[in-house]
Formats: C-alpha cells, sequence, structure tokens
C-alpha cells in the first residue's frame, strides 16, 4: 500500500496541485490550463514526465473526463444523475466511486474489492487529501479520479457563489 498526499495551491487561477508520499517528498507536479477549452490537468512526474493527462468534455450534461494514462486513452470519469448523493462511475475500468462523494470521503472498488481510498483533510491551507493506494497498477486512475471530482465541486461552487 502508498499513501499519497493530494495538495492544491492556494491562488492558483489554473487549479494547481502537488503530490507527495508519505515521506512528504514530492512524487507528481499536476497543472490545470488556464482559459483553455476544453479544461485538461496533466500530471508530471519530477523528471517532467507526461503520466496523465484528464481533459474534461465539453458541452456535456452532467462532467465527463477524458483520461489518458501514459500516452493511451484509459478510461472516462462521468458524474451520474442522482438526487441526494453525488455519484461518480469510471468507463472503462469497471470501477466505481462509494461513499461520500460531496465530503470527499470514500473508496474506489473494483469487481467488489477496495483499490483505494481517498479522504479530504480538514482544517488544512487549501484542499489536501490523503490517497491510499493499495496496488501501485491503479495509481494515476485514482489520482486522476480525484483531480476529475475536485475540478467538479469547485465548478459547483463557482457556480453556486455566482462566479
Amino acid at each position: 500500500m502508498k499513501s499519497f498526499y493530494l495538495k492544491q495551491k492556494i491562488m492558483s487561477m489554473r487549479g494547481r496541485f502537488n503530490v507527495f508520499d508519505e515521506l512528504q517528498q514530492e512524487v507528481y507536479k499536476i497543472e490545470g490550463s488556464f482559459l483553455q477549452i476544453p479544461k485538461t490537468f496533466t500530471i508530471r512526474d519530477m523528471q517532467q514526465n507526461e503520466r496523465a493527462l484528464i481533459t474534461k468534455k465539453t458541452l456535456s450534461w452532467l462532467p465527463t473526463f477524458y483520461v489518458e494514462v501514459e500516452g493511451r486513452n484509459l478510461f472516462t470519469i462521468k458524474k451520474e444523475f442522482s438526487f441526494f448523493k453525488a455519484k461518480y462511475s469510471v468507463v472503462g475500468e469497471g470501477i466505481e466511486v462509494t461513499g461520500n462523494v460531496w465530503d470527499m470521503e470514500f473508496d474506489v472498488v473494483k469487481d467488489g474489492e477496495t483499490i483505494g481510498r481517498v479522504s479530504k483533510e480538514w482544517l488544512t491551507w487549501g484542499d489536501t487529501y490523503q490517497i491510499q493506494v493499495f496496488e501501485e497498477k491503479w495509481e494515476m486512475i485514482i489520482i486522476s479520479l480525484v483531480v476529475a471530482i475536485d475540478c467538479v465541486k469547485a465548478d459547483q461552487s463557482a457556480a453556486a457563489n455566482g462566479v
């Protein structure tokens, strides 16, 4: 099992995050596009190699993101229609998200088995998420999922506040 901490940079118009390991060593940088359609987020390792690209679909009724890992179109993250709880599905990998997505306290499940766990750390400067990945092969998928859900939450918050 590996633990990561995804920390959002404050006052960033692009949507920037840094990802640290359990020893607080930076392992990834995530940078969102600025005033670009479609909105994208690029995940790079510390050698500046692109590990994943998250692209928000334009003109969709519910938020949808396409994720490429290592240059391959791998899966789509879709927000599902629901009245009471936010629900997301990962199309292409058979992954589902269970738990309290709105408060960022959820598990990532594949074939009934938990492959990752996400929890928001409260009382921090900027949004900080603890991400536990139970198998290394799911690392980019789970980190990409957290970035996409955070983007949806930020968009909904901005819309609610009239920004």
